[in-house]
């Protein structure tokens, strides 16, 4: 396998982090996360201009990269300065969707979410569905002139100020079957549509969404009726990719973060770096996160092979991402005492969000079961 990447990631990666660096320092993003929106506008449009949001997109949507090393490159620079921009929900979630399944006028829609000027979102997560893909209550009812939706979807990523949502929701079957599932785009502003906003505990906004005999026509049926579960496997299985490349990143910036500070912080006259005690946690920190490295590595490498091994590497991935961005979070903040828990503290802040990657799209539990399921599978 070739570690290295291509001179076009290299380049954006390098662009990318330097961008971060300059203009989303900590107190900056620290603004963005507490605000109103829960993100900025401004910067959004400015990733876009850099050509960030079409590097998550093939060359047949407008875009320049979507495969997943493009993906890992970006969300791994992104995890570096915890940027809270839309990209997970609108440009991986909802526009992997839209892409993969989307006829020639939907995926026209693509164009608006490539260049910030829409803001889209993946509303498939439920109250009792919990990390399974077919736990489906939503309904879609056909009528003459299209389907009326009615329930509930649950922590929609920046629901609230989303202008599309992809929707998913069962037009045949029981809850739980894999078939039956549909896949809808509904404009936000759509009767009947109810969104309840709320800041999320690691930063930026999710929402709580409510259908109540939301109608929409025959053209909001995105790809084949009844056979989208396969689709929404496909883009959460990205979406898994980003978490893990996020989480590699902020896991290395917790990680120097502390390494400074080991190598600053002066006790009985000496920096406390140099105890040897302190100095075998760090190697073993460093040991963790290389490893989680090479399990985001080998999910990327996995995204274009059939279905049995891409799943179990990325299942592989989010379990040792749990594991080690929670290992990472608890030695950073004991290794730098009773400061590592401060707000103004960036490292509290990295904490929190390797916590929380690890509770998106599926936690430690559920993915080690579905390693020994596609394991047995193989």
């Amino acid at each position: 396998m070739n570690f290295q990447h291509t001179d076009d990631r290299r380049m954006l990666a390098d662009s990318l982090g330097r961008f971060i660096s300059e203009q989303y320092g900590f107190e900056i993003r620290d603004k963005i996360a507490k605000s109103a929106r829960g993100y900025s506008q401004e910067l959004w449009q400015q990733f876009a201009e850099l050509g960030v949001i079409g590097a998550l997109f093939g060359e047949q949507q407008g875009g320049f990269g979507g495969q997943g090393f493009d993906i890992a490159v970006v969300f791994e620079a992104l995890g570096r300065g915890l940027v809270v921009e839309p990209f997970l929900g609108s440009a991986v979630l909802a526009g992997g969707a839209i892409a993969a399944a989307g006829n020639e006028a939907q995926q026209a829609l693509l164009a608006g979410i490539i260049n910030g000027s829409v803001i889209a979102t993946f509303a498939h997560g439920e109250p009792d569905s919990r990390y399974e893909l077919s736990q489906v209550a939503c309904r879609a009812k056909r009528t003459s002139t299209g389907w009326v939706l009615d329930g509930a979807k649950a922590v929609v990523p920046h629901g609230e100020q989303a202008e599309l949502l992809v929707v998913s929701a069962r037009t045949s079957g029981a809850v739980g079957d894999e078939a039956g599932i549909s896949l809808f785009i509904v404009p936000a502003g759509a009767p009947g549509v109810t969104r309840r906003g709320y800041p999320n505990i690691d930063g930026g906004r999710a929402a709580e969404v409510s259908l109540g005999g939301v109608a929409v026509g025959a053209e909001a049926l995105l790809g084949d009726e009844g056979e989208a579960l396969a689709v929404i496997e496909k883009v959460v299985g990205t979406g898994i990719l980003a978490l893990c490349a996020e989480s590699l990143g902020a896991m290395d910036a917790a990680k120097e973060a502390t390494l400074e500070y080991l190598r600053t912080r002066k006790q009985f006259g000496v920096p406390i770096g140099s105890f040897q005690a302190l100095q075998h946690r760090m190697a073993d920190m460093l040991l963790e996160v290389e490893q989680a490295r090479s399990a985001v590595i080998n999910a990327a490498a996995a995204m274009d092979g059939g279905r049995v091994v891409r799943e179990r590497a990325l299942s592989a991935a989010k379990f040792t991402i749990g594991r080690v961005g929670t290992l990472v979070a608890e030695e950073c903040i004991q290794l730098h005492g009773g400061i590592g828990m401060t707000w103004e503290l960036p490292l509290a802040h990295y904490a929190k969000r390797l916590v929380m990657i690890d509770h998106q799209l599926g936690d430690e539990d559920h993915h080690l079961e579905r390693y020994i399921e596609f394991g047995l599978a193989a």
